[in-house]
Parts: structure tokens; C-alpha cells; sequence
């Protein structure tokens, strides 16, 4: 993977080099960029799409201080990472604390994005007994590292039909799950103190396009609905037999609704 250094950090990115117009994608926690490999392999001729492992986490710099990270500070990152490739705007696809990230990059650097796909995230903050566990989960890793959270999110992320029938893929994010521990603290730390979008729903004026999986237990298709409602001429796709990671457990159907959303554009 190419790296940059942006705001005094080594970030490292994928580039598909694709002939069409710039994408931006944004991976889960604690995922790193080849998350988005069948995207990647499926679209990236047609679209030049950038998946960046986020600081923290992959081929990227992880540093120490957890306060060093916030979605405000991966959004200035991204913003920077774009101005490194010499792109002016880009279409921006998150997905869980990605879609966190595109929300920040939304108040911070709004004429930079195109268009705006939120995959199984939600609007609001944490409540306090999401931060509670977050703090817990960062002790637990300061404790023990970072396997038992690993194997605990594989089965709390995914859905009901992947657990039962796609053990490939339960291996696969397990592997995509291997980051360093200070990476997985400080995004915990950013998660727990984001801010509360759901104001900012209705001033949403770009196309966007919001996925959720049928089985997404941590950011329920409810919680789409909810934000379908309040963007203006929004799109909203549920994955059947998806959870939480829904471009990896339904990759296909994924990509698909990636695509014609894009195509239309």
C-alpha cells in the first residue's frame, strides 16, 4: 500500500487508479482498508476509489495517545489524503464508525463531497451505557490485548445467516480484525465522544444513498429508516441476511446497490 504522511501521521491507502470519478471509502472499527476488497475488485476500473486504512488501525501509524483521536482528526486526515492525490471532491462511502468519519467530514469540509453513502451506521451519539462499555472494552485491551475483544465483536457485528453459514467470512473479519491495540483505544475513544449528527440530518443536500443489513443488530434497520426520513431524496437498501458488516457478509448485493447508486450520479 502507498503511504502519505498527513498532519504529522503516516496513513496508508489503497488507490484503484480507476478512470471515473473519485470515491472514498471509509472502513468499520475495528476493520482496516481490505475490508472493501470486492468493492474495490468489482468497481475500481469504473471509479477511482480510495480506501485508506484509518489511523490507527492496518499499514497506518498508530500513535499512542488516545486523545490524538476523534472524528474531527480522521476527517482533517482524509481532507489532507485528498489533497495529497490532488482531488478536489469525491463521492464518500462509510460504513459503521466510517459513516461516524462522514458525518464529521460533512461539517468540516462539505464542498470536498459529491455524494454521501452511510452503510449501518447511525445519526446519534453513544448513550451512556454505549460509552460505559466502550471504556470497558478499553480497559479490556490494556489488560489482556486485543484477541478476546476480537472474537467477541465477530460474533456481536455479524449477522444471524453469516454465523450459521459463512464460517469463510467469520475467519475473514477475525483476520481483518488484526491492528494494533492503540489503534482500537483510540477509536473507542473517538466513538465515545462523537457528537450527535441527528440535528444535521435534514441540512444534508447531497445525493445519498443509506445500506443497512437486515440483521444488523448493533445499528438496527430502524435506525436507517430514521435517517432515510430526515435526508431529503435519500435511497435506502436493506441487505436480507446481512448484519452489521453487510459489504462483507452480502458482498454482492452490496456492491450492486454501490454501484447503481454511483452510476446515477
Amino acid at each position: 500500500m502507498p503511504i502519505v504522511t498527513v498532519n504529522g501521521s503516516r496513513l496508508a491507502y489503497e488507490d484503484s487508479g480507476g478512470r471515473g470519478a473519485p470515491v472514498l471509502l471509509l472502513h468499520a472499527f475495528p476493520l482496516r482498508a481490505a475490508m472493501w476488497e470486492h468493492q474495490i475488485s468489482q468497481l475500481g476500473e469504473r471509479f477511482r476509489l480510495i480506501a485508506p486504512d484509518l489511523k490507527g488501525f492496518g499499514a497506518s501509524e498508530a500513535p499512542d495517545d488516545p486523545a490524538t483521536y476523534s472524528m474531527d482528526g480522521y476527517a482533517t486526515d482524509l481532507k489532507a489524503l485528498l489533497d495529497e492525490l490532488g482531488i478536489a471532491t469525491a463521492a464518500v462511502v462509510g460504513l459503521s464508525m466510517g459513516g461516524y468519519i462522514a458525518f464529521a467530514l460533512l461539517r468540516l469540509h462539505r464542498d470536498s463531497i459529491t455524494a454521501l453513502v452511510l452503510a449501518d451506521a447511525r445519526a446519534e451519539d453513544d448513550p451512556a451505557e454505549g460509552k460505559e462499555r466502550r471504556s470497558s472494552q478499553q480497559s479490556q485491551i490494556r489488560e489482556r490485548g486485543t484477541a478476546e475483544l476480537i472474537d467477541a465483536l465477530a460474533g456481536g457485528l455479524l449477522g444471524r445467516t453469516t454465523q450459521e453459514q459463512k464460517p469463510e467470512v467469520v475467519e475473514r473479519v477475525k483476520a481483518l480484525m488484526d491492528s494494533p491495540p492503540q489503534g482500537f483505544i483510540g477509536a473507542l475513544e473517538a466513538m465515545k465522544n462523537r457528537p450527535d449528527s441527528s440535528g444535521e440530518l435534514v441540512a444534508i443536500d447531497v445525493p445519498t444513498l443509506i445500506i443497512v443489513g437486515e440483521e444488523d443488530g448493533v445499528t438496527p434497520p430502524e435506525a436507517s429508516r430514521k435517517m432515510h426520513e430526515n435526508i431529503g431524496g435519500s435511497r435506502l437498501v436493506v441487505i436480507p441476511e446481512a448484519g452489521h458488516l453487510s459489504n462483507l457478509e452480502s458482498p454482492e448485493a452490496f456492491t450492486s446497490a454501490l454501484h447503481d447508486f454511483l452510476t446515477a450520479l
